[in-house]
Order: structure tokens, then sequence, then C-alpha cells
């Protein structure tokens, strides 16, 4: 027998400093059955996986204000929190795997949704206890 899993008991953290892209991210989360959080920056991301180890995926744009852009962030939380996955999303910047972390997945904006809840359902099927 398969092994089943119950999104909600998986938490992506979206980070994006548009407002409104990341609302439609955050929404396209919850949409999909997962707890979501959200942040602005990278800072205020670190911030919010100190205190939620429930996080098992990062959603982050590349271009942020702050202290580091999305790919630094995305380097820091496969160093610090390395059972994270992560997807990383850029409208400007088009980036190699080799500029992402292990195992880390790209997606150009605009991204279609259906590409992200997939990859979400992938991760989560993969992690689930």
């Amino acid at each position: 027998m398969g092994q089943s899993f119950h999104p909600d008991q998986i938490a992506v953290l979206v980070v994006e400093d548009d407002a409104l892209l990341r609302a439609e991210a955050v929404d396209l989360c919850i949409e999909a059955g997962f707890t979501t959080h959200e942040a602005r920056t990278a800072d205020q991301a670190i911030r919010i996986l100190e205190h939620h180890p429930e996080i098992r995926v990062l959603f982050t744009d590349i271009e942020m204000e702050g202290s580091m852009d999305g790919l630094k962030l995305a380097h820091a939380v496969r160093e610090r929190w390395p059972p994270v996955a992560i997807l990383i999303t850029s409208g400007r910047r088009m980036v190699t795997q080799a500029d992402l972390p292990e195992n880390g997945l790209f997606f150009a904006k605009p991204y279609p949704p259906d590409d992200i809840v997939a990859a979400l359902n992938a991760i989560a099927a993969r992690i689930a206890p």
C-alpha cells in the first residue's frame, strides 16, 4: 500500500516582496491544501523559519529588498535547514541549475499555477511521514 499524505501537514513559506504576487502565491498554496506562511524579505523569512520547524518548502522570488536576494536566501536555507525543499521564481532573471542550491527548482514568471501545485504535491508525497 502506498503512503498517503495530507498537504496541510507540510508548511510552505512564500517569500515575495510584491504584495499582490505574494497574496496570489499564498492563495495558490492554501487552495492546494498547504499550510502557508509568508514573508516580504529574506530577513523576515529567516525569522519565520527559526520559529516554524514545520516549514518544509521555501517558495521564493529572487529579486527583493533586504540583506540578501532570493538565491542567497535559498542557499542559506539549504545550508541551515537541509530538509527544506526549495522553489525559486523570477520574472526578470533566468537562472541555470548551477545557480540553484542542490535539488532547487526554478520557475520563470509568469509561472503556470498548475506547475507549482504539481511541484508542491510531488515534494509533499516525497517527504510525507
